[in-house]
């Protein structure tokens, strides 16, 4: 389950050593987590990492075959958890050492950077591949963060970026070596963490402000 430690004044938030999918209790966690960090005294900054070969698989489709009556709550849970990133008051980066895909690479585009480990790991989203329409809230969330050629690349093909790939077509901040993935978006928060959080928080509302009305909209299905 996911982890908070410090380094500084830039919090860091341990997704877990597996495959990190969304579920009720796994995203409970992480929204905890990230409550727990906004209610630290500022200065403060965060970085999202995690281990192993994944960052983020996305949306934990066993569970939701299981629970099929809890379509509904769950994608509410899911938009929830990505407004909250997305307006984070606070700078925020995705420090992605390994497979980002689907829900997961959502998660990492609501956050203000991504710095992604260069030779091995994929950004993708699969959608289109295993017959899950995205909802409205999350067709915003990735075509404002993805100029439009990425976007259309990335959501009707299922093209998966690896490193180098993902910088070229601004899906990333920075692709570096597996050491310096969580050191480099520690050096590249840090310096940002001492913004007042209250004018920072309504920067980011106001220039997402569509967007999270979106994703913040009841009864949207897949």
């Amino acid at each position: 389950m996911p982890e908070l430690d410090h380094d500084g004044d830039v919090w860091i938030l341990h997704l877990g050593e597996d495959e990190n999918r969304f579920n009720p209790d796994w995203m409970a966690a992480v929204s905890d987590a990230f409550d727990e960090v906004a209610s630290k005294p500022e200065p403060r900054a965060l970085v999202t990492h995690a281990s192993g070969k994944v960052w983020s698989n996305g949306l934990d489709l066993d569970w939701l075959g299981q629970n099929q009556d809890q379509v509904q709550p769950f994608v509410d849970q899911v938009h929830g958890l990505l407004a909250k990133f997305l307006a984070a008051p606070m700078p925020t980066v995705a420090a992605i050492q390994g497979h980002c895909f689907a829900a997961g690479a959502m998660l990492a585009l609501a956050h203000d950077w991504r710095v992604m480990r260069a030779d091995r790991g994929f950004f993708c989203l699969p959608e289109v591949d295993i017959n899950i329409p995205f909802t409205h809230g999350m067709d915003a969330l990735i075509r404002c963060k993805l100029v439009p050629a990425t976007a259309v690349d990335a959501m009707t093909t299922g093209r998966r970026y690896g490193g180098h790939d993902a910088l070229a077509a601004g899906i990333v901040t920075e692709a570096v070596d597996e050491q310096d993935v969580v050191p480099r978006a520690i050096e590249r928060v840090g310096p940002l963490a001492n913004k007042d959080a209250t004018t920072l928080g309504t920067i980011k509302q106001r220039m997402w402000a569509d967007v999270v009305t979106r994703l913040e909209q009841a009864d949207q299905g897949f």
